[in-house]
């Protein structure tokens, strides 16, 4: 709870200076404003920082979220129900917690307010899920965490992966996009994997959480928290399968498309996708995809790098020639040179070349064909993976 207050003089300090001059503090502001506050050292001091530096970003977050075009997003609110404070988490970095892996224990530091003489930290036993004889090590922090009515402490630790040989030397390329969330070709063949599932879910769970009364009732918590899980689960499986068949085909090296300046036209200025457009654009974790892949994949030892990839939609793969026209519709590219191919196909091997320059644009004389007959690999519900078109049973999120 005390954290729940601290947040709460943070967002009404951030209020008053909004109305004040129009700004809204980031968290370095309000820890200098409200490091001497009594709520402040009701926690540990990393403990308080932590919990303003999450407040400045839900901030940022919301800001963005307006920036590029959501109407619906909400800047963030009060943690507090008529007269109850909500069991916030609590994060203890490396100077508030003392940790003994020889007894399975932990000391969290309490704030200055609640320290009585020797009664200085909460003393927490915990058992070891995984092998018997397995301990934790090398913790770097560890967040108290209130779920379904207990208390629960998650150890962040640094762990050492193994990292394994490059399966091979060949190059994927991948391209971001809101029909086709990622499409990669490989050089020889191409594969689409459509965001249908990923869309159909941000639309069903809007639709559920504009029905609940209360914007900030539990019902309308737990769809947010469902469809985080939902889309989080999505962006694993979609990872894993990418690495697996890089792995599979020998490639040592994906390039990822920086998708930087996607909301930004050629002036700068805000681009206009459509209401939409617009909302589905800012729903796509792409950041969030390129993580998971990254990790991933250096767990083969396949490395993951982004390139700028600007005009890679409108540029022929085949022949060099960039024109906006030659993209005729949203999955057709047609060229003068005669090529003809999916849009999206031709996207991701214009950005696998980019790092490829030996391979530069033959003139057309290359066999594209599979640049217009890509697999197809969709999310299959009932089994939460993703599989070849003619193996997908679909059903309602």
């Amino acid at each position: 709870m005390n954290a729940s207050k601290l947040w709460n003089v943070g967002r009404w300090t951030a209020q008053r200076v909004w109305d004040a001059c129009g700004q809204i503090p980031d968290a370095n502001a309000l820890m200098a404003y409200l490091k001497n506050h009594e709520r402040y050292a009701d926690l540990h001091s990393q403990s308080s920082q932590r919990v303003l530096q999450e407040l400045g970003e839900a901030f940022t977050s919301w800001y963005e979220k307006r920036g590029n075009g959501d109407k619906n997003a909400n800047p963030p609110g009060y943690r507090k129900h008529n007269d109850d404070h909500p069991r916030s988490t609590v994060t203890f970095k490396q100077a508030g917690f003392k940790h003994d892996t020889a007894n399975n224990r932990v000391r969290l530091s309490k704030g200055r307010n609640l320290k009585d003489g020797w009664s200085d930290f909460v003393l927490c036993e915990y058992d070891v899920i995984g092998p018997v004889g397995r301990t934790i090590e090398n913790v770097q922090q560890v967040r108290a965490v209130y779920e379904h009515g207990v208390w629960r402490l998650h150890f962040v630790c640094r762990v050492e992966v193994a990292v394994a040989d490059p399966p091979g030397d060949s190059v994927a390329g991948i391209d971001l996009g809101i029909c086709n969330f990622a499409t990669v070709s490989y050089g020889d063949e191409a594969m689409l994997y459509p965001g249908g599932a990923l869309k159909e879910d941000e639309y069903y769970f809007a639709k559920k959480r504009a029905e609940t009364d209360d914007s900030a009732s539990r019902e309308a918590r737990r769809l947010d928290h469902k469809r985080t899980d939902r889309r989080t689960h999505f962006l694993h499986t979609l990872s894993k399968d990418i690495v697996a068949e890089c792995v599979e085909r020998g490639v040592g090296t994906i390039v990822v498309g920086d998708l930087t300046g996607i909301r930004e036209d050629e002036n700068g200025d805000a681009h206009n996708w459509g209401d939409h457009g617009n909302l589905d654009l800012h729903g796509w974790a792409f950041d969030r995809f390129t993580q998971m892949l990254s990790y991933k994949a250096e767990a083969e030892g396949i490395e993951v790098v982004t390139t700028y990839e600007r005009d890679t939609s409108k540029t022929c793969s085949a022949c060099g020639r960039s024109a906006k026209h030659q993209r005729v519709e949203r999955g057709l590219y047609v060229c003068e040179c005669g090529f003809v191919g999916n849009a999206d196909c031709n996207g991701a091997e214009n950005i696998r070349r980019k790092v490829l320059p030996n391979l530069a644009c033959d003139g057309g004389d290359r066999d594209n064909g599979w640049l217009a007959q890509p697999a197809v690999r969709l999310f299959d519900r009932s089994e939460g993976v993703f599989a070849p078109r003619d193996q997908v049973t679909d059903r309602e999120p």
